[in-house]
């Protein structure tokens, strides 16, 4: 999943939460929860449940063999229940035929991946919870600092720097807030055997799966769904496509903070202790933006993950051959892109300095350059007034919006 050309690209919490171990873990959490759900509703025997419960324990299998053997396999669950089953035959052999009762692999794969997406999506949210704060508290000091607008890469008219960091904050509000909505929605258990039907979680005649279905759903705190999702991905992807768009955004503050903090504009600097460095070992007079890069390298990778997602979605009939496969093997990537640039960002805001001279300066430097009239209508720097009143206004919205939920 790392490699040394994208690690310093993403963080070493999302790197955790998308290991191997935590994976496999989650995996094992979906048998626990299976067997602990069919026992409960009288389908499997307590003493075969427990046994598989007691056995789903991580320290208790070689994660890196298993991976290893899923090359062959052609899926990472079947080598895991092959050791689960193995393992369980040692204490208590009547048990293994109850492993995974019904259940397919895409079943265990898939829930498993919802559950360490929801741990990597809480780190997102932290993280963009931060930027906004430290955004709206920079909106509130420089209401009123002029600075210049630009357009087409030319001034344009005066703005306030508030206004600007207004600007970058209200996507990422907007983010947050449809990146609940879409993980509600899409952080949904899986299970429906090979066909989606549940057909051998019946006992006397009575359908046991959707009761086995809403207490996984409560045990693991997911979505209990109405039906199998298995080729149904399209609650799965608007969620890639969210955080393609919250990527976007963190991309697009980037590339104005890395513009404003060129050399010969001067009006802003990456603080140098962001835990990312700063200063250039070679050229000491260089100041290197390396939060903005992190973002922008996000920004620039993060579209071809959710387009290889919407690709993906063609799927055949109630399993996959191939698409589903190609889909998770770009999850990693997205999310490990999307915290990359959320914390970046995060940890280079709250510091974010400031040369408001040198905005002025800017200001004042084109302002001699043009007519009188001219000057005044569209450079006079009382005109950062107007933006402050409007800043101020936005500043209460946003933070209205972007309390915790």
């Amino acid at each position: 999943m790392r490699s040394i050309f994208e690690g310093f690209l993403t963080t070493s919490e999302v790197l955790e939460a998308l290991s191997e171990r935590n994976f496999i873990e989650a995996m094992l959490r979906f048998e626990a929860a299976l067997a602990r759900a069919q026992a409960s509703v009288g389908l499997i025997p307590e003493a075969a449940a427990q046994s598989i419960i007691g056995t789903c324990k991580i320290e208790l299998f070689d994660a890196p063999k298993i991976v290893r053997e899923s090359i062959r396999a052609g899926s990472i669950a079947i080598p895991l229940i092959d050791s689960l089953k193995e393992t369980v035959g040692l204490f208590n052999k009547e048990a293994t035929g109850f492993v995974g009762l019904g259940s397919s692999s895409q079943d265990v794969i898939d829930t498993a991946l919802a559950l360490v997406t929801r741990d990597a999506l809480i780190l997102i949210e932290a993280d963009i919870d931060k930027a906004v704060a430290a955004l709206l508290a920079l909106a509130g000091r420089h209401a009123a600092d002029p600075v210049l607008a630009r357009t087409l890469m030319q001034p344009a008219s005066v703005t306030s720097f508030g206004l600007k960091c207004v600007g970058w904050a209200a996507p990422l509000v907007r983010s947050r807030q449809r990146l609940q909505t879409s993980a509600s929605n899409a952080l949904s258990l899986q299970l429906g055997g090979a066909v989606g039907t549940l057909a051998q979680m019946k006992k006397n005649g009575n359908d046991l799966g959707p009761q086995i279905t809403a207490l996984m759903a409560t045990d693991l705190k997911l979505r209990a769904p109405t039906l199998a999702w298995h080729t149904q991905r399209d609650e799965w992807v608007a969620l890639g496509c969210e955080l393609g768009l919250l990527v976007g955004s963190l991309g697009k503050m980037a590339k104005d903070i890395a513009l404003m903090g060129q050399y010969e504009v001067g009006e802003l600097a990456e603080p140098l202790e962001t835990g990312r460095g700063g200063a250039s070992t070679t050229m000491p007079h260089q100041r290197k933006q390396l939060a903005s890069m992190v973002a922008l390298a996000a920004a620039q990778r993060t579209p071809q993950r959710v387009a290889a997602l919407l690709a993906a979605m063609p799927q055949e009939h109630e399993r996959a051959l191939g698409n589903w496969q190609a889909e998770l093997a770009e999850w990693p990537s997205l999310l490990m892109s999307a915290h990359g640039a959320a914390q970046a960002m995060a940890q280079a805001l709250p510091g974010l300095q400031l040369d408001t001279q040198r905005m002025r300066a800017n200001l004042d430097a084109l302002r001699a350059t043009l007519p009188a009239k001219v000057a005044d209508e569209w450079f006079n720097p009382a005109l950062a007034q107007h933006a402050a009143e409007l800043t101020h206004r936005q500043v209460k919205a946003l933070a209205l919006l972007n309390q915790p939920t």
